[in-house]
This record gives C-alpha cells, sequence and structure tokens, in this order.
C-alpha cells in the first residue's frame, strides 16, 4: 500500500496512474487545474486538489496539503503535468516559451524541492519525473517542448546523485507517443506565426503529428502498469524509456552520438594541454 502525490490526474498518463493506483487500494493525492476527474476510486482513497504548476506560491502550499492528506508520509511523487508546445523555435513568443517552462521546468522544480525536507526526513521516497522521449531525441517542430523536457532529465540526473545516500530515489520516465489527448488543443500548443523556408522539416512533422492522434501505439493503462512495478521494485533504475517507439528513438540517438564521437575525437582530444615529462 502507497501514498501518491500526482500532478495532472484529469487526462492522458496521469489519469491512467492515479486509476491504476487506486484499483490496488492505494492512496492517492492528485492535482488539477480545473474540475475534478471521473475516476474510480475502488479499494483505494482518493484526494484531489486544484492546481496551476505555473503558481509557484501555490506549489509549495499544495505539497504541504498532500502531505497532510497523506498522513503526513508520501512514497512516491510524480510530477506529470504539463504540455508541449509545437512549431518551429524561431516562431515561439517570449511569452509561449516562459510559460512553457514555467509549467514544464520550473513547476516540478518548485514541488520537489517543497517535497525533499520531508522525505529525506522519511528516510525514504520516490521521485517521478515525467520527461519526454522528445527530452532525449530531439526532433523538428519540438524543440522547444524538447528542451524543457531535457533541462527535466537533467534535474532528474544531478538530483538522484544528490540524494543517493538518503533513501529517497529518483527516476527520469520518458514515454514516447502514447493514446492519449496530448495532441489535441487540451495539451498541445502551436506557435501563432509560422516563419517560411520549414516546410521540409517543421511542415512535415505537424502533419505527422496531426495524422498520429488517435494512432499512438502506447498504451496508457498499459503504463500506468509499468510504473507500478517500477516504484515496487527494490533497485529502480534513474532512467525509463516507456514504449517501442521511445526505445528505437533512444537507440538511433545513442547509435549517432557514438559515431559523431568517434569521427570527431581527433579534434576533441587537441584541446588539453600537451603531456609534459
Amino acid at each position: 500500500m502507497k501514498t501518491w502525490f500526482i500532478t495532472g490526474i484529469s487526462r492522458g498518463l496521469g489519469f491512467a496512474l492515479a486509476q491504476a493506483a487506486l484499483h490496488r487500494g492505494d492512496t492517492v493525492v492528485g492535482t488539477v487545474r480545473t474540475g475534478a476527474p471521473e475516476l474510480d476510486q475502488g479499494p483505494g482513497r482518493l484526494h484531489v486538489l486544484p492546481l496551476d504548476m505555473a503558481d509557484g506560491a501555490a506549489i509549495e502550499a499544495t505539497t504541504a496539503k498532500a502531505f497532510e492528506l497523506a498522513g503526513g508520509r508520501l512514497d512516491v511523487l510524480v510530477n506529470n503535468a504539463g504540455y508541449g508546445l509545437l512549431g518551429a523555435i524561431e516562431d515561439a513568443t517570449d511569452a509561449e516559451v516562459e510559460h512553457l517552462f514555467a509549467v514544464d521546468v520550473f513547476g516540478p522544480f518548485r514541488l520537489i524541492r517543497a517535497a525533499l525536507p520531508r522525505l529525506r526526513t522519511q528516510g525514504s521516497g520516490h521521485i517521478l519525473n515525467i520527461t519526454s522521449i522528445a527530452g532525449r531525441a530531439p526532433g523538428a517542430a519540438s524543440g522547444l517542448y524538447a528542451a524543457a523536457k531535457h533541462a527535466l532529465e537533467g534535474l532528474s540526473a544531478g538530483l538522484a546523485q544528490e540524494l543517493a545516500p538518503t533513501g529517497v530515489k529518483v527516476t527520469a520516465v520518458a514515454p514516447g507517443a502514447f493514446r492519449t489527448d496530448f495532441l489535441s488543443a487540451h495539451s498541445i500548443r502551436k506557435s501563432g506565426a509560422v516563419a517560411q523556408g520549414y516546410e521540409a522539416t517543421v511542415g512535415r512533422m505537424s502533419q505527422a503529428f496531426d495524422t498520429m492522434a488517435g494512432k499512438q501505439l502506447g498504451d496508457p493503462a498499459r503504463a500506468a502498469e509499468a510504473l507500478l512495478k517500477l516504484v515496487d521494485a527494490p533497485n529502480p533504475p534513474t532512467q525509463l524509456l516507456l514504449g517501442s517507439d521511445a526505445l528505437r528513438r533512444t537507440r538511433e540517438k545513442l547509435d549517432t552520438v557514438i559515431d559523431e564521437i568517434g569521427r570527431w575525437e581527433e579534434l576533441t582530444r587537441s584541446t588539453d594541454f600537451p603531456n609534459h615529462d
């Protein structure tokens, strides 16, 4: 029996994860921006709190309330809430980028910062940061979303090392494309301006995103079950991929990086001071 604090349970992976945890009898404290999710509580206990991840002050207060509702102890903290921004990097406005990073990067950071004193006092806990395959293998048309998720990946990797002696674990979870409404207006935004000259890259990928909606390979219910296994594991990984497409893209990215490192190794080494006897 675990206690969970999950941001963004109104739809998508957050909804599926909350449902799976409740069905096995766990306690879930979940956040939504508005409304109430239609979750089947089952044998578990559900508490729903309103939260806008761009509101730093609200994050601190909501985290404290989550611990209170969970009886003073949280086993799993899931930074799931977020959204995507599509379009050419050149097209994005300052306001669009600032809000994206406020929700997808600074929101999770603030929530982690608010929870860590209590988690370290517990001497246990597991932080799951839901990133994206875009953060590990970026592509055209989602460069800024990739940048935000890449930042969360880096935060997770550093945090895992900082917390290693404390008993608190950290895993960055990078899903591929899952059959949720992530590509709908609820979760995705597109830059208003459209610069010319990107038809073969941004334009092509934007069309691919439009045709992908509702046909993604990933099953969110299966992803939720995978995450239950992850948090139950005695020695969880610091990085986890979800979906065969995420696996393929990561391997292709790693192959490209290894090849490029090898081809440019001589230049890389040339910047060291010469060896002296």
